[in-house]
């Protein structure tokens, strides 16, 4: 089992998962596991780490995306805490900044980044939960596609710009889903 780039550890009234690398189809699924596991159970934010991530892909944040419709539907929150300017530039154009909290500077935990990022790199090693490689061909489409669909529901804009992926990855997950029938 592959381990990600991705650590995590549930504080007493948040969830803080770092990405140490770029955020992208590869550590998404583990993103999504991690994220899902903890909104079972609790209500509390969800801090997404950017800090020393040096971009995300389009799977990565509509991944995001879909994990903030998650939290507001259950009374919680998502926010990124430090995206790089580009990272965030890319956010914001595609209209994640609506429904996720960016670097807020009203966050409780911004007075102890220090001490949350220093109790992960001594507790925590890089999640193995839900990596792309444990993933079947069907799944991985499925997740790509389910990301690409969230963010091409967002806005008209996103809409036109993701329209011709979501439709490529819906052929792919036919193709992928009559192979795995016939074996």
């Amino acid at each position: 089992m592959t381990t990600t780039n991705l650590t995590h550890h549930h504080f007493e009234n948040f969830l803080w998962i770092r990405c140490s690398g770029r955020g992208s189809f590869v550590n998404s699924p583990a993103l999504k596991t991690i994220a899902d596991k903890y909104l079972e159970s609790n209500c509390g934010t969800i801090v997404i780490d950017l800090e020393i991530c040096p971009g995300v892909d389009s799977t990565f944040m509509g991944t995001l995306a879909g994990l903030a419709r998650k939290a507001m539907a259950v009374g919680s929150t998502l926010q990124v805490a430090s995206p790089t300017q580009r990272t965030r530039a890319a956010m914001e154009s595609l209209g994640l900044d609506m429904i996720i909290d960016l670097d807020p500077a009203d966050a409780p935990w911004q007075a102890k980044l220090d001490e949350i990022r220093a109790t992960l790199a001594q507790a925590h090693a890089p999640s193995n939960e839900g990596t792309v490689e444990d993933l079947s061909e069907v799944e991985r489409t499925r997740h790509v596609l389910e990301a690409h669909n969230t963010l091409r529901s967002m806005n008209k804009k996103n809409d036109e710009t993701f329209g011709y992926v979501c439709e490529t990855l819906e052929e792919d997950l036919q193709r992928h889903e009559s192979e795995e029938n016939n074996k």
